[in-house]
Protein backbone atom coordinates (compact mmCIF):
# COMPACT_ATOMS: atom_id res chain seq x y z
CA UNK A 1 0.00 0.00 0.00
CA UNK A 2 2.76 2.34 0.53
CA UNK A 3 4.13 2.50 -2.52
CA UNK A 4 0.87 2.81 -3.85
CA UNK A 5 0.57 6.35 -5.48
CA UNK A 6 -2.84 8.33 -5.05
CA UNK A 7 -4.08 10.57 -7.06
CA UNK A 8 -7.52 12.02 -7.98
CA UNK A 9 -9.27 11.53 -11.48
CA UNK A 10 -12.08 13.97 -13.26
CA UNK A 11 -14.93 13.77 -15.56
CA UNK A 12 -16.39 17.32 -14.07
CA UNK A 13 -19.83 15.46 -14.52
CA UNK A 14 -23.10 18.21 -14.19
CA UNK A 15 -26.34 17.23 -12.86
CA UNK A 16 -28.37 19.49 -14.09
CA UNK A 17 -28.82 21.71 -17.19
CA UNK A 18 -28.21 25.68 -15.79
CA UNK A 19 -25.30 27.78 -16.27
CA UNK A 20 -24.73 28.10 -12.46
CA UNK A 21 -24.73 24.28 -12.20
CA UNK A 22 -22.29 23.65 -14.62
CA UNK A 23 -20.33 26.95 -13.22
CA UNK A 24 -20.19 24.96 -9.73
CA UNK A 25 -18.73 22.04 -11.16
CA UNK A 26 -15.92 23.47 -12.28
CA UNK A 27 -15.41 25.92 -9.14
CA UNK A 28 -15.77 22.42 -7.19
CA UNK A 29 -12.82 21.07 -9.52
CA UNK A 30 -10.67 23.50 -8.51
CA UNK A 31 -11.12 23.53 -4.73
CA UNK A 32 -10.95 19.90 -4.55
CA UNK A 33 -7.71 20.18 -6.44
CA UNK A 34 -6.37 22.83 -3.71
CA UNK A 35 -7.09 20.63 -1.06
CA UNK A 36 -5.93 17.53 -2.38
CA UNK A 37 -2.26 19.46 -2.86
CA UNK A 38 -2.60 20.12 0.79
CA UNK A 39 -3.50 16.85 1.27
CA UNK A 40 -0.55 15.25 -0.55
CA UNK A 41 -2.25 13.74 -3.09
CA UNK A 42 0.07 13.02 -6.20
CA UNK A 43 -1.72 14.34 -9.04
CA UNK A 44 -4.91 15.60 -10.55
CA UNK A 45 -6.17 13.93 -13.60
CA UNK A 46 -8.73 15.66 -16.09
CA UNK A 47 -10.43 13.58 -19.20
CA UNK A 48 -10.88 14.82 -22.40
CA UNK A 49 -14.70 14.17 -23.84
CA UNK A 50 -16.99 15.90 -26.39
CA UNK A 51 -20.50 16.90 -26.49
CA UNK A 52 -21.49 14.75 -23.72
CA UNK A 53 -23.54 16.42 -21.50
CA UNK A 54 -24.03 15.74 -18.43
CA UNK A 55 -21.54 12.80 -18.02
CA UNK A 56 -18.55 15.12 -19.33
CA UNK A 57 -17.86 18.85 -19.27
CA UNK A 58 -14.05 18.38 -19.77
CA UNK A 59 -14.04 19.55 -23.49
CA UNK A 60 -10.59 21.55 -22.42
CA UNK A 61 -8.46 20.33 -19.66
CA UNK A 62 -5.48 21.30 -20.42
CA UNK A 63 -7.30 25.39 -19.18
CA UNK A 64 -8.28 24.17 -16.16
CA UNK A 65 -5.31 22.22 -15.14
CA UNK A 66 -3.42 25.59 -16.33
CA UNK A 67 -6.04 26.94 -13.14
CA UNK A 68 -5.03 24.13 -10.65
CA UNK A 69 -1.40 24.95 -12.02
CA UNK A 70 -1.85 28.40 -10.27
CA UNK A 71 -3.15 27.20 -7.26
CA UNK A 72 -1.51 24.40 -5.82
CA UNK A 73 2.32 24.03 -5.92
CA UNK A 74 3.28 20.32 -5.52
CA UNK A 75 -0.29 18.65 -7.10
CA UNK A 76 1.13 16.86 -10.50
CA UNK A 77 -1.30 17.67 -13.57
CA UNK A 78 -2.43 14.80 -15.67
CA UNK A 79 -3.75 15.18 -19.01
CA UNK A 80 -6.32 12.13 -18.79
CA UNK A 81 -6.00 11.59 -21.73
CA UNK A 82 -5.62 14.50 -24.79
CA UNK A 83 -7.59 13.10 -27.76
CA UNK A 84 -4.40 13.14 -30.12
CA UNK A 85 -6.18 12.78 -33.58
CA UNK A 86 -8.79 15.64 -33.02
CA UNK A 87 -6.19 18.77 -33.52
CA UNK A 88 -2.84 18.95 -35.29
CA UNK A 89 0.42 17.74 -32.92
CA UNK A 90 1.81 21.23 -33.19
CA UNK A 91 -0.93 22.51 -31.66
CA UNK A 92 -0.70 19.41 -28.41
CA UNK A 93 3.04 19.96 -28.54
CA UNK A 94 2.48 23.46 -27.96
CA UNK A 95 -0.93 23.89 -25.64
CA UNK A 96 0.70 20.79 -23.54
CA UNK A 97 4.28 22.69 -23.15
CA UNK A 98 2.75 25.79 -21.67
CA UNK A 99 1.57 23.92 -19.19
CA UNK A 100 3.99 22.45 -18.47
CA UNK A 101 6.27 26.03 -18.14
CA UNK A 102 3.50 27.27 -16.29
CA UNK A 103 3.33 24.49 -13.65
CA UNK A 104 7.12 24.94 -13.51
CA UNK A 105 7.52 20.97 -14.97
CA UNK A 106 4.19 19.26 -13.00
CA UNK A 107 2.44 17.67 -16.39
CA UNK A 108 1.75 14.28 -17.06
CA UNK A 109 1.14 13.45 -21.05
CA UNK A 110 -1.86 11.35 -21.02
CA UNK A 111 -2.80 10.10 -24.64
CA UNK A 112 -6.26 8.21 -26.21
CA UNK A 113 -7.61 8.34 -29.44
CA UNK A 114 -10.80 8.39 -28.29
CA UNK A 115 -14.13 6.19 -28.08
CA UNK A 116 -16.82 8.12 -29.76
CA UNK A 117 -18.01 7.81 -33.27
CA UNK A 118 -19.77 11.12 -33.18
CA UNK A 119 -16.08 12.97 -31.73
CA UNK A 120 -14.91 11.59 -34.82
CA UNK A 121 -17.53 12.74 -37.17
CA UNK A 122 -17.56 16.19 -35.27
CA UNK A 123 -14.18 16.80 -35.92
CA UNK A 124 -14.01 15.10 -39.55
CA UNK A 125 -11.58 11.96 -38.83
CA UNK A 126 -12.21 8.46 -40.03
CA UNK A 127 -12.87 6.50 -36.80
CA UNK A 128 -11.55 3.35 -38.62
CA UNK A 129 -8.09 5.09 -38.83
CA UNK A 130 -8.42 5.81 -35.19
CA UNK A 131 -5.38 4.01 -34.18
CA UNK A 132 -2.95 4.85 -37.00
CA UNK A 133 -3.88 8.41 -36.46
CA UNK A 134 -2.85 8.45 -33.17
CA UNK A 135 -0.15 6.85 -33.51
CA UNK A 136 0.83 9.12 -36.13
CA UNK A 137 0.51 11.63 -33.59
CA UNK A 138 2.00 10.59 -30.73
CA UNK A 139 5.04 10.14 -32.67
CA UNK A 140 5.32 13.57 -34.64
CA UNK A 141 4.71 15.28 -30.94
CA UNK A 142 7.55 13.61 -29.45
CA UNK A 143 9.53 13.99 -32.15
CA UNK A 144 8.72 17.95 -31.74
CA UNK A 145 9.47 18.21 -28.36
CA UNK A 146 12.68 16.01 -28.75
CA UNK A 147 13.78 18.73 -31.80
CA UNK A 148 14.61 20.92 -28.73
CA UNK A 149 13.27 24.66 -30.54
CA UNK A 150 14.73 23.30 -33.80
CA UNK A 151 12.76 22.94 -37.12
CA UNK A 152 11.12 19.58 -37.44
CA UNK A 153 9.42 18.69 -40.97
CA UNK A 154 7.00 16.09 -40.44
CA UNK A 155 4.94 14.89 -43.73
CA UNK A 156 2.21 11.91 -43.31
CA UNK A 157 -0.73 10.94 -44.22
CA UNK A 158 -2.97 12.83 -41.39
CA UNK A 159 -0.48 15.74 -40.24
CA UNK A 160 2.07 17.45 -42.16
CA UNK A 161 4.63 19.82 -40.49
CA UNK A 162 6.31 22.32 -42.72
CA UNK A 163 9.67 22.74 -41.59
CA UNK A 164 9.22 24.86 -38.46
CA UNK A 165 10.36 25.19 -34.83
CA UNK A 166 7.54 24.72 -31.97
CA UNK A 167 7.69 26.50 -29.09
CA UNK A 168 7.68 26.94 -26.23
CA UNK A 169 9.53 23.74 -24.61
CA UNK A 170 8.34 21.58 -22.06
CA UNK A 171 10.35 22.35 -18.63
CA UNK A 172 10.87 18.24 -18.47
CA UNK A 173 13.75 17.18 -20.72
CA UNK A 174 13.03 15.71 -23.19
CA UNK A 175 9.09 15.88 -22.28
CA UNK A 176 7.09 14.80 -19.89
CA UNK A 177 6.20 11.39 -18.83
CA UNK A 178 4.01 9.82 -21.32
CA UNK A 179 0.80 7.36 -20.82
CA UNK A 180 -1.26 5.72 -22.76
CA UNK A 181 -5.14 5.24 -21.90
CA UNK A 182 -7.14 2.04 -22.71
CA UNK A 183 -9.95 -0.52 -22.12
CA UNK A 184 -8.25 -3.61 -23.93
CA UNK A 185 -6.05 -5.66 -23.66
CA UNK A 186 -4.66 -4.79 -27.34
CA UNK A 187 -4.19 -1.55 -26.29
CA UNK A 188 -2.32 -2.36 -23.38
CA UNK A 189 -0.35 -4.37 -25.42
CA UNK A 190 0.70 -1.16 -27.99
CA UNK A 191 1.33 0.73 -24.95
CA UNK A 192 3.77 -1.68 -23.90
CA UNK A 193 5.46 -1.82 -27.19
CA UNK A 194 6.42 1.67 -27.10
CA UNK A 195 7.36 1.27 -23.52
CA UNK A 196 4.49 3.94 -22.31
CA UNK A 197 2.87 4.19 -18.89
CA UNK A 198 -0.57 2.83 -19.09
CA UNK A 199 -4.03 4.67 -18.08
CA UNK A 200 -6.64 1.70 -17.34
CA UNK A 201 -9.88 1.39 -15.66
CA UNK A 202 -11.30 -1.18 -13.80
CA UNK A 203 -15.49 -0.62 -14.59
CA UNK A 204 -16.04 -2.68 -17.65
CA UNK A 205 -14.03 -5.51 -16.72
CA UNK A 206 -13.83 -5.79 -12.67
CA UNK A 207 -10.25 -5.83 -11.43
CA UNK A 208 -9.47 -9.75 -12.26
CA UNK A 209 -9.67 -9.24 -15.76
CA UNK A 210 -8.10 -6.33 -15.32
CA UNK A 211 -5.27 -7.79 -13.17
CA UNK A 212 -4.80 -10.38 -15.95
CA UNK A 213 -4.45 -7.66 -18.75
CA UNK A 214 -1.69 -6.04 -16.74
CA UNK A 215 0.35 -9.16 -16.41
CA UNK A 216 0.18 -8.97 -20.20
CA UNK A 217 1.51 -5.27 -20.60
CA UNK A 218 4.58 -6.28 -18.06
CA UNK A 219 5.57 -9.17 -20.45
CA UNK A 220 5.32 -7.12 -23.65
CA UNK A 221 6.95 -4.60 -21.85
CA UNK A 222 9.84 -6.51 -21.79
CA UNK A 223 9.46 -8.30 -24.67
CA UNK A 224 9.80 -5.13 -26.35
CA UNK A 225 13.12 -4.48 -24.40
CA UNK A 226 11.62 -2.07 -21.54
CA UNK A 227 12.35 -2.58 -17.93
CA UNK A 228 8.70 -3.30 -16.07
CA UNK A 229 9.70 -2.17 -13.10
CA UNK A 230 10.47 1.30 -14.74
CA UNK A 231 7.06 1.89 -15.99
CA UNK A 232 3.93 2.85 -13.88
CA UNK A 233 -0.04 1.54 -14.29
CA UNK A 234 -2.69 3.84 -13.38
CA UNK A 235 -6.34 3.07 -12.55
CA UNK A 236 -9.08 4.81 -11.93
CA UNK A 237 -11.73 4.20 -9.95
CA UNK A 238 -15.01 5.22 -8.56
CA UNK A 239 -14.20 5.49 -4.86
CA UNK A 240 -16.36 6.76 -1.54
CA UNK A 241 -15.25 6.18 1.47
CA UNK A 242 -17.14 7.04 4.84
CA UNK A 243 -16.74 6.34 8.49
CA UNK A 244 -19.40 3.08 7.93
CA UNK A 245 -20.51 1.15 5.18
CA UNK A 246 -23.72 2.29 5.63
CA UNK A 247 -23.19 5.82 5.32
CA UNK A 248 -20.72 5.46 2.38
CA UNK A 249 -23.52 3.82 0.29
CA UNK A 250 -26.29 6.18 1.74
CA UNK A 251 -24.24 9.00 -0.11
CA UNK A 252 -22.72 8.16 -3.18
CA UNK A 253 -24.58 4.70 -4.35
CA UNK A 254 -27.02 7.21 -6.52
CA UNK A 255 -24.48 9.33 -8.03
CA UNK A 256 -21.71 6.25 -8.55
CA UNK A 257 -25.05 4.27 -10.63
CA UNK A 258 -25.62 7.57 -12.53
CA UNK A 259 -22.26 8.05 -13.96
CA UNK A 260 -21.68 4.01 -14.48
CA UNK A 261 -24.11 4.14 -16.69
CA UNK A 262 -22.94 6.87 -18.56
CA UNK A 263 -20.03 5.44 -18.51
CA UNK A 264 -20.37 2.58 -19.79
CA UNK A 265 -22.72 3.60 -22.60
CA UNK A 266 -20.20 5.39 -24.08
CA UNK A 267 -17.01 3.37 -23.95
CA UNK A 268 -19.20 -0.02 -24.46
CA UNK A 269 -21.93 0.55 -27.57
CA UNK A 270 -24.48 -1.69 -26.95
CA UNK A 271 -23.20 -4.47 -29.04
CA UNK A 272 -19.49 -4.54 -27.68
CA UNK A 273 -17.91 -7.70 -26.28
CA UNK A 274 -15.26 -8.08 -24.68
CA UNK A 275 -12.38 -9.79 -26.74
CA UNK A 276 -11.15 -13.03 -24.56
CA UNK A 277 -14.90 -13.69 -23.57
CA UNK A 278 -16.85 -13.12 -26.62
CA UNK A 279 -20.24 -15.45 -25.41
CA UNK A 280 -20.80 -12.37 -22.59
CA UNK A 281 -20.71 -8.74 -22.24
CA UNK A 282 -18.13 -7.19 -20.37
CA UNK A 283 -19.51 -7.03 -16.67
CA UNK A 284 -19.58 -3.23 -16.47
CA UNK A 285 -22.49 -3.49 -19.39
CA UNK A 286 -24.06 -6.24 -17.34
CA UNK A 287 -24.02 -4.00 -14.27
CA UNK A 288 -25.70 -1.24 -16.06
CA UNK A 289 -28.68 -2.79 -16.76
CA UNK A 290 -29.35 -4.05 -13.52
CA UNK A 291 -31.81 -3.09 -10.63
CA UNK A 292 -29.62 -0.41 -8.46
CA UNK A 293 -29.12 -2.87 -5.24
CA UNK A 294 -27.96 -5.90 -7.63
CA UNK A 295 -25.69 -3.57 -9.79
CA UNK A 296 -24.13 -2.24 -7.09
CA UNK A 297 -23.26 -5.58 -5.50
CA UNK A 298 -21.59 -6.78 -8.96
CA UNK A 299 -19.47 -3.11 -9.10
CA UNK A 300 -18.44 -3.80 -5.13
CA UNK A 301 -17.67 -7.22 -5.80
CA UNK A 302 -15.46 -6.74 -8.79
CA UNK A 303 -13.78 -3.04 -7.44
CA UNK A 304 -15.34 -1.53 -10.15
CA UNK A 305 -16.51 0.86 -7.70
CA UNK A 306 -15.39 1.28 -4.04
CA UNK A 307 -18.15 2.46 -1.87
CA UNK A 308 -16.98 1.30 2.22
CA UNK A 309 -15.70 2.36 5.22
CA UNK A 310 -12.24 2.75 6.00
CA UNK A 311 -11.51 -1.17 6.58
CA UNK A 312 -12.97 -1.85 3.31
CA UNK A 313 -11.58 0.90 1.52
CA UNK A 314 -8.12 -0.09 2.70
CA UNK A 315 -8.72 -3.76 1.75
CA UNK A 316 -9.59 -2.68 -1.52
CA UNK A 317 -6.39 -0.59 -2.26
CA UNK A 318 -4.47 -3.73 -1.16
CA UNK A 319 -5.94 -5.80 -3.96
CA UNK A 320 -5.51 -3.12 -6.69
CA UNK A 321 -1.83 -2.63 -5.56
CA UNK A 322 -1.38 -7.04 -5.57
CA UNK A 323 -3.70 -6.20 -9.42
CA UNK A 324 -0.45 -4.84 -10.28
CA UNK A 325 -1.30 -0.81 -10.35
CA UNK A 326 1.39 1.58 -9.30
CA UNK A 327 -1.39 4.52 -9.20
CA UNK A 328 -4.15 4.62 -7.86
CA UNK A 329 -6.38 7.39 -9.80
CA UNK A 330 -9.35 7.99 -6.97
CA UNK A 331 -12.97 9.47 -8.69
CA UNK A 332 -14.57 10.78 -5.76
CA UNK A 333 -16.14 13.88 -7.33
CA UNK A 334 -18.63 11.76 -9.47
CA UNK A 335 -22.00 11.74 -10.37
CA UNK A 336 -23.04 15.47 -9.00
CA UNK A 337 -21.66 14.12 -5.30
CA UNK A 338 -22.41 17.19 -3.37
CA UNK A 339 -19.08 19.06 -2.59
CA UNK A 340 -18.99 18.58 1.20
CA UNK A 341 -19.04 14.51 0.85
CA UNK A 342 -16.36 14.49 -1.98
CA UNK A 343 -14.19 16.62 0.55
CA UNK A 344 -15.08 14.22 3.31
CA UNK A 345 -13.93 11.22 1.61
CA UNK A 346 -10.37 12.90 0.41
CA UNK A 347 -9.54 14.11 3.86
CA UNK A 348 -10.67 10.62 5.38
CA UNK A 349 -8.71 8.95 2.56
CA UNK A 350 -5.56 10.29 3.49
CA UNK A 351 -5.79 10.18 7.17
CA UNK A 352 -7.23 6.96 7.96
CA UNK A 353 -6.84 4.57 4.18
CA UNK A 354 -3.60 5.35 2.36
CA UNK A 355 -1.53 7.97 4.67
CA UNK A 356 0.64 9.98 2.60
Amino acid sequence: MASLRISLGYEVEVRGRTREVERRAFENTLAQAELADELGYEAAWLVEHHFTRGFSHSSAPDLVLAAVSQRTRNLRLGLGVVLLPFQPPVRTAERVATLDVLSGGRVEFGTGRGASPLEYQAFQRPFEQSRRIWEESLDAVLEIWRADGEPVTLDGPYFQVPGVSVLPRPVQEPHPPVWVASTSLEGYLAAARRGHNLLGMTMLKGLDDVAEDIAAYRRQLAESGFDPDSRRVALMVPWHVAPTRDEALETAADAVLWYIRRQVNLVTPPGYYDARHATHRVLGQLAAGMAPEEALDVLREHHMVVIDDVAGSREAVRRIAEAGATDLLLQAQVGGLAHEHVCNCLKLFRQEVAPS
